[in-house]
């Protein structure tokens, strides 16, 4: 068969990649409708700040419960069975929530959307990380990065929808995991690289201990970024609604702005990591975004101001994830590239966890300004790592060009 002529088959990788894009797509509307929906659900209800952040929390529990267990299935049973799994459980999670509103309930269901939120994630990150090449990876994983960053960009226009009917938003995002199921039916199923099943037979702390040694700041945006996503969708409209900025604002300008600016760059960083270096453009940009931020508390009166800042920190601070997946492909043998996967879904569900949790607290202690401080904070330690990291690297080149010097002599 020849596949050049025949790109949208299913079996044609060319196929295949944009159905995994597709899924990302609606994983991210999922998630990016559910934290700003159901924040201003339960802000509404009289629920405080702090548990509403717990309650966000929910999700990412969900997805360091699941994390450990995905990669047995997904080398016993390939790829294709868990994210079709994932898109059912996320399908029949999202319908239920509205028919019970209580905080518990709903706890336990965001719980169920992190386990089926991280099948998703998991199998079509390694799916693409595996059958790209390095000159095109960060290439690949950007368009990645920008399907999630879209889907989360029309999340939050989801809260106008409360208006109408509380049913609306969960209706609309079960419906795209079902069309989104039907689409992986017609994909054949695939399984990771006999060195996955290699990898995965030796002792787990071993290898997540080799991949620290190995690339322990490429793991660090996937932390960062669940960090600054919980926080802003979280977080930020509890925020808005203390310091009284205006909801349509926040929830139909502010913070897509923020998920839109990613998009513009989402690529063309992707593709300027590929050319001069993942490491450069990461710490470049984790210095960008910590100014951006500084400024922000000085912005909140003057509207156009604080949306160019979210802007302009979406376009630095957006492709954080997707570079540091790319970055983590760089720096590790492809054995490890899954243990390496599951330690960025366990950090960035971390991250996610403490972000709500600390904006929620900080919202009630400090008051003005605690979302933009609490952000500064996270980017000071990441520039920090960053350099550090480098300065390692740099060392070990040194090292091996003197050994490599000493043989030939």
């Amino acid at each position: 068969m020849d596949h050049s002529t025949h790109y949208t088959e299913p079996n044609h990788p060319g196929y295949r990649y944009w159905v995994l894009v597709g899924m990302v797509l609606i994983a991210g509307f999922s998630q990016g409708m559910l934290l700003p929906v159901l924040a201003v659900m339960l802000e509404g209800a009289g629920v405080s700040s702090s548990w509403n952040g717990l309650n966000a929390a929910a999700l990412y529990i969900g997805i360091i419960l699941i994390s450990p267990f995905i990669e047995k299935p997904v080398r016993k049973y390939g790829y294709k069975p868990v994210i079709i799994i994932g898109l059912i459980v996320m399908a029949i999670s999202l319908l239920l929530f509205p028919f019970w509103q209580a905080f518990w309930f709903w706890f336990v269901l965001r719980m169920v959307v992190g386990i089926a939120d991280n099948l998703i994630h998991f199998s079509t990150q390694i799916w693409i990380s595996t059958t790209s090449t390095p000159a095109n990876r960060g290439r690949q994983l950007a368009i990645y990065g920008l399907a999630f960053g879209l889907g989360f960009g029309f999340g939050p226009m989801m809260t106008r929808l409360l208006e109408i009917n509380e049913l609306f938003p969960f209706i609309l995002a079960s419906a795209a995991s079902l069309i989104a199921w039907i689409f992986m039916l017609f994909l054949k199923n695939e399984w990771p690289a006999s060195d996955f099943e290699t990898a995965s037979q030796l002792n787990t702390l071993s290898r997540y201990k080799k991949v620290l040694k190995l690339a322990w700041f490429a793991l660090l945006p996937g932390f960062f970024y669940g960090y600054l996503e919980a926080s802003l969708h979280g977080s930020y409209p509890v925020y808005a609604i203390r310091m009284g900025l205006d909801m349509n604002f926040v929830t139909v300008f502010l913070l897509p702005g923020f998920v839109f600016g990613s998009l513009i760059t989402q690529l063309p960083l992707g593709i300027l990591s590929d050319k001069v270096g993942r490491d450069k453009v990461l710490i470049g940009l984790i210095g960008i975004g910590l100014m951006l931020f500084l400024c922000m508390p000085l912005a909140e009166e003057v509207t156009w101001l604080l949306f160019s800042l979210f802007a302009v920190a979406g376009m630095t601070l957006g492709s954080l994830y997707s570079l540091g997946i790319a970055y983590l492909a760089d720096l590790v043998p492809a054995n490890l590239l899954p243990t390496g996967n599951v330690m960025t879904a366990i950090l960035f569900a971390l991250g996610s966890m403490i972000g709500p949790v600390v904006g929620g607290f900080l919202i009630e202690a400090v008051g003005d300004g605690a979302i933009y401080y609490s952000m500064s904070v996270m980017l000071v330690v990441m520039l920090i790592a960053g350099i550090i990291f480098q300065y390692q690297l740099h060392l070990q080149t040194k090292k091996s060009s003197q050994s490599t010097a000493n043989i030939e002599s």
